[in-house]
């Protein structure tokens, strides 16, 4: 069965094996509890691995966590690092969502995706048709970024490498290319860009001048031009611990997992037998393979402790990998409403370092109880990509400045409270750096990763890479051990026309190539 709309949609086949371990079967480490984490450690429970969780903050979720924090009102709220998207071309993370909440009645769609530019142009999706190629002719004709002009102007040859995206060879020939250079080669007019381009770029925590092409290509494919799923979202119904965390939990207790939230990992020592010893919390326990699902710092940090594990070569690679820019969230509790038809999500360009903007009490049931309660609105802002030099006092009042131009009437709202997440820890994709990423396989058979920044040799990204990298590394091990790994879905991997793909096999070299 599909497990979406596209027809086109393919399965990964899994290699036959036994259903599960025996009972006295192997024993596995986990560290960290992410996305990425508990897809490897729900895949491995169901299999019967004896599996221990550990997380070294109190809550799991990563960079979907939520915790506690009380306003100024005396109001008990759920923070986190901000809104996510939860696109429907998501196979393998809504595969592992379904598996603590089949129907997913968690997420609840957005009726639109707008992206708004400073110059006054809007772009929405509610109307573009969701398959391939329609979708990027109804988009070109829907939106006001793209004139007769415009469209007589673009470079068709450069821009054919869009309609045949394959991975791994799309970085084998665009990853020497900046996402800035393959869009001006191509010759898009400035507002699409900004509009169409930059939005999503950013999304990775970049500035287009430093992202790589091929990544860009990747993602076009993903969510526009290779995918039927189209490019509306769903979103969770109340924030993230209680939507989705704290049900996974449950079930992987159900499971017989453990879960050690609130324990770092200090250092993973091999075993004579092949294991791995596990230090965290003061404990030494011995396991008989590990997952390190960490994002790249803690992954840097934890093999520079662990100086046995892997070679010189691999911890190398680790070392040198990079995190993206600091990005911010501002989530702010006003004391008035927004006008009623302002969305719940509308992406921005133009607006000094504003992102986007999300009105949580339009569809997440925590804000929505505040805001019937008091009277007011919770909005939350994001700029992406900012400048590690920047003053942040003055960059999260400039956000507040930009929201007001966005939508004015929330000049006159008094700020009840506001809470401001700053991270810096989202992985990068720079320029040529494809082939420098690590994989899910490791020097050592019993060690495996899992996250959203390693390189695969399917079209995912963002949070699809880390349930699908979760997957993959639980699959890698049970198929060690000769037991039946879990079947995974991905977009198509090539265009999704003959016709099409011909055409893009005329495309030249690379635009820009030479250029790091």
């Amino acid at each position: 069965m599909k497990p979406g709309r596209d027809r086109r949609a393919e399965l990964l086949p899994v290699v036959p094996g036994r259903h599960r371990c025996p009972d006295d079967g192997p024993r596995t480490a986990v560290v960290g509890g992410g996305i990425a984490g508990l897809a490897a450690a729900t895949a491995l429970a169901e299999r019967g691995v004896r599996v221990t969780l550990y997380e070294r903050e109190t809550v799991l979720g990563g960079r979907l966590a939520g915790w506690r924090t009380e306003l100024a009102d005396g109001s008990a709220a759920t923070m986190s690092r901000g809104f996510h998207a939860f696109f429907r071309q998501y196979y393998n993370l809504r595969a592992l969502l379904r598996r603590a909440d089949p129907g997913l009645s968690a997420l609840v769609p957005l009726p639109d995706y707008p992206l708004r530019h400073s110059g006054g142009l809007t772009d929405s999706f509610a109307r573009v048709p969701r398959t391939p190629p329609w979708s990027a002719l109804g988009f070109a004709a829907l939106s006001p970024s793209f004139g007769p002009r415009d469209l007589a102007a673009l470079r068709p040859r450069a821009a054919l490498p869009l309609l045949d995206v394959r991975v791994p060879e799309v970085y084998e020939r665009y990853d020497t290319t900046s996402a800035t250079d393959f869009l001006a080669a191509v010759n898009f007019p400035e507002a699409a860009h900004h509009l169409a381009f930059e939005v999503f770029s950013r999304s990775f925590f970049a500035d287009p001048a430093d992202l790589s092409a091929a990544e860009l290509l990747v993602m076009f494919h993903i969510y526009f031009l290779g995918s039927a799923e189209g490019l509306l979202f769903d979103v969770v119904r109340e924030p993230f611990p209680q939507a989705l965390w704290d049900p996974l939990a449950a079930r992987l207790d159900r499971l017989g997992a453990r879960i050690r939230t609130g324990t770092a990992v200090d250092t993973l020592k091999p075993t004579a037998d092949g294991g791995f010893a596990v230090t965290a919390g003061g404990t030494t326990e011995e396991y008989t393979a590990a997952v390190l699902a960490l994002d790249v710092t803690g992954a840097r940090r934890l093999v520079a402790a662990s100086p046995e594990l892997g070679d010189a070569a691999w911890r190398e690679r680790i070392a040198a990998q990079p995190v993206a820019p600091p990005f911010l969230v501002s989530r702010l509790w006003l004391d008035r409403p927004l006008r009623a038809g302002r969305p719940g999500f509308l992406g921005t360009s133009g607006y000094r370092g504003l992102d986007n903007i999300s009105v949580l009490d339009r569809w997440e049931g925590e804000a929505a109880r505040w805001a019937r309660r008091t009277g007011g609105s919770v909005v939350e802002l994001h700029g992406y990509a900012v400048d590690p030099a920047a003053d942040r006092g003055a960059v999260q009042e400039l956000l507040l400045e930009q929201l007001r131009a966005v939508y004015p009437e929330s000049a006159g709202a008094r700020v009840v409270d506001a809470r401001h997440e700053w991270r810096a820890d989202c992985p990068h994709f720079p320029v040529g750096g494809y082939r420098a990423r690590p994989t899910v396989h490791t020097p050592d058979p019993a060690l495996v990763l899992a996250g959203d920044h390693l390189r695969t040799e399917l079209p995912v990204a963002l949070m699809e890479r880390a349930a699908t990298t979760g997957f993959l590394a639980a699959n890698r091990l049970l198929r060690r051990w000769g037991v039946r790994g879990h079947p995974l879905w991905t977009v198509p991997r090539r265009g999704r026309y003959a016709p099409l793909r011909a055409l893009a096999r005329l495309a030249g070299p690379a635009p820009g190539a030479a250029r790091r």
